[in-house]
């Protein structure tokens, strides 16, 4: 761009800088400069146009932006399907969609009914299936379960029988002595290696305490990360166009899959809420919100605005914890008590409210309609006061 056309820019640009944010500025100071054989007309036009768009895009003071954004999120919400469990691509791997994992995303609740991780891999890995195949041994779970052909208790010699399957023990890339480790490790008695046979010496003559040993033996971990049960490994486009493997995976453990060799930490991320707000912190978590959100829409063929989405996440984030929508969260902690009566368990709160004398300002909406006097939205948050000149006729 021509020396006189920066000039020209920056004079426009300082005129609207009152109008616009500061990031929008930069955006447009980058964008308009890198456009060849552009007329100083053109710039004018395109600024013009981004202060129209950005001022109609701003919310009109005393809009009801919650029940705006309530009614957006609700209203496809029931046309969702009720209850679907698969994940786009993977027949492998099940994941709660639809109205399930939006109910569960709004309740906060703690563990999600499926949680499951996608990680993303360092350069090294992954370009390469044989790379994303490395990364994904090191953390997909390996039990004793998973590496013998079968188990049995032998009372003559009161010991614990395994016979293991080379084939799988192959696969999984362990030995039998990893094996062996692991079950001194657990603490579950002798251990003897015969071949392809291992066998465990309890030291009880107790049947049940055999069979309970049993249990435990199957679920022993060799090797990976504990939560994490399955890994997926599967192909997908880059924003530049180039093709990556990225790893799916059944269960969730973003704390430990972070310090694994071969996984890129930025962009790695975990559908559980509370365990991102644990390790990256609460400004992640409302990240997660409202990508769970948004893709649970999206995947319904739903398109619902994203600043409601932001909306609902600010609210449920903006104390620094999570907070559900409802009687234990935002609903129940609202600051008038007529308000919280109208939601649910009226009598206790009214009770409650009289026995601590509290006072109810009437500031909200809900509150302003029980008692019958104008919300405070729209044209019913002005207040004017006209003071009349002696003698003026009414």
């Amino acid at each position: 761009m021509k020396k006189t056309l920066k000039a020209h820019l920056e004079k426009r640009l300082e005129e609207v800088e009152p109008l616009l944010p500061p990031s929008l500025m930069q955006e447009l100071r980058d964008k308009v400069s890198k456009i060849r054989d552009i007329t100083k007309e053109e710039i004018d036009e395109i600024i013009a146009r981004v202060v129209k768009l950005y001022l109609k895009s701003c919310v009109e003071p005393g809009e009801a932006v919650g029940t705006v954004a309530a009614q957006s999120i609700g209203e496809p919400s029931t046309q969702m399907i009720l209850r679907t469990f698969h994940y786009a691509g993977v027949r492998e791997l099940n994941v709660t969609l639809g109205l399930p994992r939006i109910i569960e995303i709004f309740d906060a609740r703690k563990k999600p009914s499926t949680p499951s991780m996608t990680i993303y891999l360092d350069e090294k890995h992954r370009y390469s299936k044989e790379g994303a195949m490395e990364v994904a041994r090191k953390i997909e779970r390996t039990t004793v379960e998973n590496v013998i052909k079968d188990i049995g208790i032998d009372l003559a010699t009161l010991s614990i029988v395994l016979t293991i399957d080379e084939d799988s023990l192959k696969n999984h890339e362990l030995e039998m002595d990893d094996v062996k480790a692991a079950l001194q490790k657990a603490r579950v008695g002798e251990v003897h290696v015969e071949g392809d046979t291992v066998i465990v010496m309890p030291g009880t003559s107790d049947f049940n305490k055999l069979q309970k040993l049993k249990t435990k033996i199957l679920g022993t971990m060799i090797k990976g990360i504990k939560g994490i049960d399955k890994v997926v490994i599967r192909k997908q486009r880059t924003e530049e166009g180039k093709e990556e493997y990225v790893l799916l995976t059944e269960g969730s453990n973003l704390k430990e899959v972070l310090k694994v060799d071969g996984v890129d930490p930025t962009r790695t991320i975990s559908n559980d809420i509370y365990e991102v707000a644990e390790v990256l912190g609460i400004e992640a978590a409302r990240n997660v919100i409202i990508k769970e959100i948004t893709e649970v829409l999206e995947e319904q063929g739903l398109d619902v605005d994203i600043r409601h989405i932001m909306l609902v996440a600010d609210l449920m984030t903006r104390t620094g914890k999570i907070r559900q929508i409802g009687r234990h969260g935002i609903s129940g902690e609202k600051p008038s008590v007529l308000a919280r009566a109208a939601f649910e368990v009226t009598v206790k709160h009214l009770l409650d409210a009289s026995v601590r004398g509290e006072v109810d300002p009437l500031r909200g909406v809900a509150e302003n309609v029980i008692v019958g006097q104008y919300i405070p939205v729209g044209t019913g948050l002005v207040e004017l006061l006209m003071i009349r000149k002696r003698g003026e006729q009414q």
